[in-house]
């Protein structure tokens, strides 16, 4: 365990720099962000009411009040969500080929640790894992900080006053705060099975070279036909014959064996297959 809690330190050492990079990106752009659109707002309430002499029930009956709803749609927000998901795709794939593409090919190295292999795998996904989390939670302490500067910017009498809860219901941020334990195991259950299902698809290419990328293709293919199948099944031949929470169960079951299958598998070819 020790040893496996080694190589997690060490691989989230080697994305730190980077890591910090987007954490400034994302808490300089979403602040910056709600000062921007929060003043935008008032100064064109500030313009039509005192200036124009419009009444303000009419401004706001034609522009509507102002609430964190109007700056989660703007690119200074989801401009560095958007930035940190690309980053941890890219990441993904990078933190594998990174080792064998490199000048010095430290992944026979690492190979050769005095541990067993599949700890560099699991290590490997449990950064991506604490990567993911950290932005997640990056971004849940942003939130009402965010949300307390608008109130200092806009008046009361123009906003509509949201609570956290309220925040992360907003369609943009569903996915990354899951308002029930449910659907916080669905998702990121089927997050990591999606990242394991790549770190196998990649072991296929690593051991088989060109025959593996038709292998890891097709293990791809596979891996989301089973994940999917209680859906499909339910949408076309079965007419929605399941309830909600009966394919909620099915969708985590498969998505556990999507999960164990490329634990299993990754495995065997980082144990059997790839050769230092």
């Amino acid at each position: 365990m020790s040893r496996y809690l080694k190589l997690v330190n060490f691989e989230f050492n080697r994305f730190w720099k980077l890591f910090l990079v987007l954490i400034g990106i994302t808490i300089l752009s979403q602040l910056i962000g709600v000062i921007v659109v929060s003043r935008d707002y008032v100064n064109q309430a500030n313009k039509m009411i005192y200036e124009e002499s419009m009444p303000m029930s009419k401004f706001i009956e034609q522009n509507g009040t102002f609430s964190f709803h109007n700056i989660s749609q703007t690119l200074w927000f989801l401009g560095p969500i958007g930035l940190c998901l690309v980053v941890l795709i890219i990441y993904v794939f990078f933190i594998w080929y990174r080792d064998w593409l490199g000048k010095n090919t430290f992944i026979y190295r690492l190979l050769m640790l005095p541990t067993a292999r599949l700890h560099v795998y699991l290590a490997k996904a449990t950064t991506i894992l604490l990567l993911t989390l950290g932005l997640v939670a990056l971004q849940l302490l942003l939130l009402p900080i965010e949300n307390q500067l608008l109130l200092r910017i806009v008046p009361n009498e123009l906003r509509t006053n949201l609570s956290l809860y309220e925040i992360i219901k907003e369609p943009n941020l569903m996915i990354m705060f899951p308002t029930t334990f449910s659907e916080f195991l669905l998702y990121y259950v089927g997050g990591m099975a999606a990242v394991f299902m790549v770190f196998t698809a990649i072991l296929f290419e690593r051991s088989f070279r060109i025959k593996g990328v038709f292998y890891g293709i097709l293990y791809s293919a596979a891996s989301i036909l089973i994940f999917l199948a209680p859906i499909l099944v339910n949408e076309f031949i079965l007419g929605n014959y399941f309830y909600p929470l009966e394919l909620f169960f099915m969708e985590l079951a498969t998505g556990l064996i999507v999960l164990t299958g490329a634990i299993w598998t990754g495995n065997f070819l980082i144990t059997k297959k790839v050769r230092v």
